[in-house]
């Protein structure tokens, strides 16, 4: 789907102040000292996957594109700087006309990723590139870090429903992050109206505990549900005792009852005790949800279970123990001076305690055994091998200024399973590893 052809709300206010404070003196230093509009390269990377993981997702990206549109320091943004003399007034009126005009080339949103993979390049004067960094890295970080959880969801449940719902556990707009982020990583709906509304993202929902309570008994908690909802509607069944619960909601909706929710317990055994209570009862097409601080661990040990669906929310969206990638935005190539047909030179940080970087500007491919499955993330900086040519990774997002590669999220989401599908099977392993294919340099 795509937002913008829903008339759906794609705009977001200015992001100029999601910026650390030494980009900006890093700005005034480098205007002062003539070194401002040298070309510069800049990459994000993680030298790392998150302890365990075995690959990464891309995701994000749509929403990178929206904030690099709309940094821009307006007056009050000014006024700001000024008065609380962050910046010197010649810095003050470069910002006033900032408009970022250079190139951003990446993997593509939903495309996974390994150490070292350039997953985004920046391209342009240095003044322009360096303010971008804080807001790149906190919306790729957070969103492929849910992403990332998202996908061993997906994978472990198969062709199970995924229901994302972890709103009421994190911050309100980092919760329509997550949900989109999930729908990336393979999940098909949210509980989140904002994100339904923003994104487009299909949302569910039915009744809580509480609703259940509210009433002078379960039974007249479920006519009123049903009466409302219709009989295909979701019953909560774990208020007080789940066979009764089950017996009324078949009695009150009869075999066209569309579903059952169960929220706690030892849901391996409720799960296989309703489904065999719902048959008896003949609602054999009534299907069964289950929720309750599910993981990826937690799904797969529901396999063997007759579950249809799993709604996932605190673990989702703190991304199941790694709530960050550990990207980094680092220049990896400078102009030997303001003059743009000066060549770029390449540089990096020589650091010890795993620190390091590689410099020079970098493209990125695939390779593939002849099976089609990838077997290496090759990089470099010189030309690209004939044979990898059709392979390469990086796609431009970003020309002059002007953004080229906005996807509907369908698209993103096709394509992160298509990607996921190119990995050897170990990739879907929850068992601890290495990186599922190695990063070679060429």
């Amino acid at each position: 789907m795509n937002a913008a052809d829903l008339g759906l709300p794609v705009d977001v206010p200015s992001t100029a102040l999601f910026t650390d404070q030494y980009e900006l003196t890093m700005l005034q230093a480098a205007l002062r000292a003539g070194t401002a509009d040298r070309r510069s390269v800049f990459e994000v990377f993680t030298r790392r996957l998150p302890e365990g993981r075995r690959y990464g997702v891309v995701a994000g990206t749509g929403r990178v594109l929206d904030a690099v549109e709309n940094f821009r320091f307006d007056a009050g943004v000014l006024g700001f700087l000024r008065e609380q003399g962050i910046v010197d007034e010649p810095t003050l009126e470069w910002l006033a006309g900032y408009r970022f005009s250079g190139d951003i080339w990446g993997y593509p949103e939903g495309e996974v990723y390994f150490p070292g993979s350039p997953i985004l390049r920046v391209e342009g004067s240095f003044a322009e590139c360096v303010l971008l960094e804080t807001v790149i890295l906190s919306i790729l970080n957070h969103d492929s870090a849910i992403a990332a959880a998202a996908s061993r969801m997906s994978a472990a449940a198969g062709d199970r429903r995924l229901i994302e719902m972890g709103a009421r556990r994190t911050h309100e707009l980092a919760a329509v992050a997550s949900a989109r982020a999930a729908y990336v990583g393979g999940f098909e709906a949210t509980s989140d109206l904002a994100a339904g509304f923003r994104y487009g993202i299909p949302t569910v929902g039915t009744s809580a505990h509480a609703f259940t309570l509210l009433h002078d008994s379960e039974r007249d908690a479920f006519r009123a549900q049903i009466d409302s909802l219709g009989k295909g509607t979701t019953l909560l069944v774990d208020t007080f005792d789940v066979a009764e619960a089950v017996r009324t909601a078949v009695e009150l909706a009869g075999t066209d009852l569309g579903a059952v929710r169960i929220d706690s317990g030892d849901l391996l055994l409720v799960a296989h005790r309703v489904r065999q209570q719902l048959d008896e009862l003949g609602a054999t097409n009534t299907k069964i949800v289950v929720t309750s601080d599910l993981d990826e661990y937690a799904i797969a040990s529901l396999a063997a279970a007759p579950v249809d669906a799993y709604g996932v929310g605190t673990q989702l969206v703190t991304g199941s123990g790694h709530p960050t990638c550990s990207m980094v935005y680092k220049l990896v190539a400078r102009a030997e001076s303001a003059d743009p047909k000066a060549p770029l030179v390449p540089v990096a940080k020589k650091s010890t305690g795993g620190k390091t970087s590689i410099g020079g500007r970098k493209w990125a491919a695939r390779r593939v055994d002849d099976e089609g499955v990838a077997d290496a993330e090759i990089i470099g900086t010189g030309p690209v091998p004939a044979e990898l040519a059709d392979r390469q990774l990086l796609a431009e997002l970003v020309k002059g200024g002007e953004v080229i590669a906005r996807e509907p999220l369908d698209t993103v989401r096709a394509r992160h399973i298509e990607a996921r599908a190119g990995l050897p099977m170990s990739a879907i392993q929850l068992s601890r590893g290495e990186p599922v294919i190695p990063t070679q340099y060429v």
